[in-house]
C-alpha cells in the first residue's frame, strides 16, 4: 500500500528505518499521519507488514456516546466471595496491571465467538441472529482528557440477568457455562473460547476507580447499564441508545492514567492480543495487522513472511537460519513456529541469566512472552511461538499449573527440536556445522549443567567430533560412531589440542594398533562434556587415558620377552625414577601398551595440559623422553 506524504516525513521515516530496522515502522506509524497536506514534494512510502497494511483513510470506529441511562436503577451487593476476589485481583492476582487489557480483549473475543457460533446453529435465536449481519469487531478508544479507556465489541451481549450472573458472582463464567452447555448438546464442542469472563473482567479494578458496562443482548430491544466502583456494590439500570454487544468504560485511577494513552495501549495489544481472531481497532485504526503464522499452512507461508514475523516476535534484525513449523494433536495439542537465528550469539545471549526466546500462547492469546519452562535452558537461543489449548492455567492465566502436562509439553518440544536439527545435519552437514560452530556451546552446556541423564543424551545427539577413522576436518556424531562400534559397547575419546598431537599421543598408540576408532576432542571443555555424559544409548564413554590406567592386562609383566628388562630391574628403575621425581609423581609403573613411546604421564603434567596452562605439551613429552634415555643409559 502506498501513501503520499511530505519530504520531511519521508526523511524521518528513512532515519527511523536506518536506526532501528523495519520494525520501527510499526512504532513510528504516527509519522504517516501527515498525509494529503499541501506540499511541493510528494513521495511514495511503502508500509511494511506481514499482510496488507491499513490505509490512512480506513478510519472505522463504532464507539459513540449514544448511551443514556433511563428509568430506575437497582442496587445489588456483590457476593461475599466476590468482594474478596475483587480485593485479591486489585492487589495481587496479576503481576502486571497492563494484563487487564488482554483480559478485556479476550472477553470481547469470547462474545464474538459465541455470536458466530449461535448464528450458524439451529437454536431458537438463530433466526434473529441471522437477520443481524453486522461485522464482528472489537474497538478500543482512549481519552486522555477524560482519563478513560473504552472497549466495545459487536458480540452476543448480555441481558439484565446475565449482567448479574456474569459480573456479580465469583468466577461465574459466561464462557465456561456456554462451553458446558455446548458439550451437553454435542460431543467435542468448540473450545475456541478463551478465559473466564467474571475473573478477567474484575482485573479492570486494578486500574479503574469506576467501571461502566453497557450491554444489549442479541434479539433484545432493551439495553442496560452496569456500574460499580469495585468496593462492595453495583447498580443496574435500563439504558437507551445501547448498541448490540457490550461496551465497557473504565474511569482510570490517577496513577494509572498512562492507560489513556494510545501508544501505551497499542504496545500492550502488540504484546498480548495482536493475534485475536477478529478485527481489533484502536481509535479507529486497525491494530492487529500481523497474522498468527503458526496457525497457517506451512506450505502457504513465504520466506519473506517468516523473516518479517521472526523480526516481529524476536525484536531481532537478522533473518532465521532455520525455521521449524510444527503442529500435532497427540499427545498434546501444539502449534509451534520456532526460529534458529542466523547471527552469532552475543555475550549477553551466552549468559544463563538470559530469558527464553519463546512466547507461550493459548488460542492466540499471549500467556507468557518469555516461557522458560517449555524448553530447556540450553535452547534459550531459539525464538518463536508455542500455542497449546491444553496448557493448564491458574485463575489469572499467568502461571502454569499441572507440572506433569508442562513436563510433557517440554519433552515433546525438546525432542522435536533435536530431531529437526538432526534432519538439518543430514540434509546439509556443511550448513549444520556452521550452526554448530556458533551454537554448539549451548548444546554442551545442556549436558554439563543437567542432572537428568535422559535430557543429557537428548542434547548429545547434536554433538560433533573428528574421528580417527576419517581424515582431518570430517566430523561425526555419536550415532555415527555407534553404527561402526563392534565390541564392548564403548565409545573412546581423546582430548588433545590438535589432530597432529592426538595422532602422536602415547595414549592413542595401542588403540591405533588395534584399529579402534577414537573421537578427538580439541576444545578444553569437550572432555568435560563427555565425562559428564558418561554414557549414550547404553554405550560407555571412556577416555583413552582412563582406559590405559584401568588396563590390568597391560600391567601384567609375567611374560615380557627375552629382550626385556628383568622384573627386578623394572622395579629398581621405577623406584629410581619415582625418587628423582619426588613430590611430582605419585607412582611409576610399567606397561605393555607402549611401543613407540618410552613413557607416558597421567598425573600433574597432563592436568596442566588439560587445563590449558601449557602452550606446547610436546615440550613435556620431549623432556620425559630425554630423562628416560639417560636413566636407561645409566642402567
Amino acid at each position: 500500500m502506498f501513501t503520499f506524504c511530505r519530504l520531511s516525513t519521508l526523511i524521518a521515516l528513512r532515519q527511523a528505518v536506518t536506526n532501528h530496522g523495519r520494525r520501527s515502522l510499526y512504532r513510528n506509524s504516527n509519522l504517516l499521519r501527515e498525509v494529503n497536506k499541501n506540499s511541493a514534494s510528494l513521495i511514495q512510502v511503502k508500509l511494511l507488514s506481514t499482510e496488507a497494511s491499513p490505509k490512512e483513510d480506513d478510519y472505522h470506529n463504532i464507539i459513540k456516546n449514544t448511551e443514556k441511562a433511563i428509568g430506575e436503577s437497582t442496587k445489588h451487593e456483590f457476593q461475599a466471595e466476590t468482594r474478596m476476589l475483587l480485593d485479591i485481583v486489585a492487589r495481587s492476582l496479576y503481576s502486571d496491571k497492563e494484563v487487564f487489557i488482554r483480559e478485556l480483549i479476550s472477553n470481547a473475543s469470547d462474545a464474538l465467538e459465541k455470536f458466530r457460533y449461535m448464528k450458524v446453529s439451529g437454536e431458537e435465536k438463530a433466526a434473529k441472529l441471522k437477520e443481524d449481519d453486522r461485522p464482528l469487531e472489537i474497538h478500543i478508544s482512549t481519552d486522555k482528557h477524560s482519563r478513560t479507556l473504552t472497549i466495545q465489541d459487536t458480540g452476543i451481549g448480555m441481558t439484565k440477568e446475565e449482567l448479574v450472573s456474569n459480573l456479580g458472582v465469583i468466577a461465574k463464567s459466561g464462557s465456561k457455562a456456554f462451553l458446558e452447555e455446548l458439550k451437553s448438546q454435542q460431543s467435542g464442542g468448540d473450545n475456541n473460547i478463551i478465559g473466564q469472563f467474571g475473573v478477567g473482567f474484575y482485573s479492570s479494578f486494578m486500574v479503574a476507580d469506576k467501571v461502566e458496562v453497557y450491554s444489549r443482548a442479541v434479539g433484545e430491544k432493551q439495553g442496560y447499564k452496569w456500574t460499580s466502583d469495585g468496593t462492595g456494590t453495583y447498580e443496574i439500570q435500563p439504558a437507551e441508545g445501547v448498541q448490540f454487544g457490550t461496551k465497557i468504560v473504565l474511569h482510570l485511577k490517577m496513577d494509572c492514567r498512562e492507560f489513556a494513552d494510545e501508544d501505551t495501549i497499542k504496545n500492550v495489544i502488540n504484546k498480548y492480543s495482536n493475534f485475536v481472531g477478529s478485527p481489533l481497532y484502536l481509535n479507529g485504526k486497525k491494530a492487529n495487522i500481523v497474522q498468527p503464522l503458526w496457525l497457517a499452512d506451512p506450505k502457504s507461508v513465504t520466506v519473506q513472511q517468516h523473516n518479517d514475523f521472526y523480526r516481529f516476535i524476536s525484536g531481532s534484525y537478522d533473518v532465521p537460519r532455520y525455521t521449524l513449523h510444527y503442529k500435532t494433536d497427540v499427545p498434546l495439542s501444539i502449534r509451534a513456529l520456532l526460529y534458529f537465528p542466523e547471527g552469532k550469539p552475543g555475550l549477553f545471549e551466552m549468559s544463563r541469566e538470559t530469558e527464553s526466546g519463546v512466547a507461550l500462547y493459548t488460542k492466540k492469546i499471549l500467556i507468557k512472552s518469555r516461557a522458560d519452562n517449555i524448553l530447556p535452558k540450553w535452547l534459550r537461543f531459539v525464538k518463536g511461538v508455542v500455542d497449546s489449548e491444553d496448557i493448564p492455567l491458574n485463575l489469572s492465566r499467568e502461571l502454569l499449573q499441572n507440572s506433569t502436562l508442562i513436563k510433557k509439553l517440554r519433552d515433546v518440544l525438546t525432542s522435536r527440536v533435536v530431531k529437526f536439527l538432526q534432519d538439518q545435519l543430514k540434509k546439509n552437514q556443511q550448513e549444520y556445522e556452521k550452526f554448530y560452530q556458533d551454537y554448539g556451546l549451548f548444546v554442551k552446556e545442556g549436558i554439563v549443567t543437567n542432572y537428568n541423564q535422559a535430557e543429557k543424551e537428548e542434547a548429545a545427539h547434536l554433538l560433533l567430533f573428528e574421528s580417527s577413522r576419517l581424515e582431518s576436518g570430517k566430523k561425526i556424531t555419536l550415532n555415527d560412531y555407534m553404527s561402526r562400534a563392534t565390541e564392548n559397547r564403548t565409545i573412546f575419546y581423546l582430548a588433545a589440542p590438535s589432530r597432529t598431537l592426538a595422532e602422536s599421543s602415547p595414549y592413542y598408540e595401542s588403540l591405533k594398533n588395534k584399529e579402534q576408532e577414537v573421537l578427538f576432542c580439541y576444545e578444553p571443555y569437550d572432555e568435560l562434556v563427555l565425562m559428564q555424559l558418561q554414557q549414550f544409548k547404553g554405550y560407555k564413554l571412556v577416555s583413552v587415558e582412563k582406559d590405559m590406567r584401568d588396563d590390568k592386562a597391560a600391567n601384567d609383566l609375567s611374560n615380557l620377552g627375552e629382550d626385556s628388562l628383568k622384573r627386578s630391574e623394572i622395579n629398581d628403575l621405577s623406584a629410581w625414577i619415582k625418587g628423582k621425581l619426588s613430590g611430582k609423581v605419585a607412582s611409576v609403573n610399567a606397561t605393555t601398551r607402549l611401543e613407540n613411546h618410552p613413557c607416558v604421564i597421567t598425573l600433574f603434567a597432563n592436568s596442566m595440559v588439560a587445563a590449558g596452562l601449557v602452550e606446547d605439551p610436546r615440550v613435556l613429552l620431549t623432556s620425559m623422553n630425554d630423562l628416560l634415555v639417560k636413566a636407561l643409559d645409566k642402567h
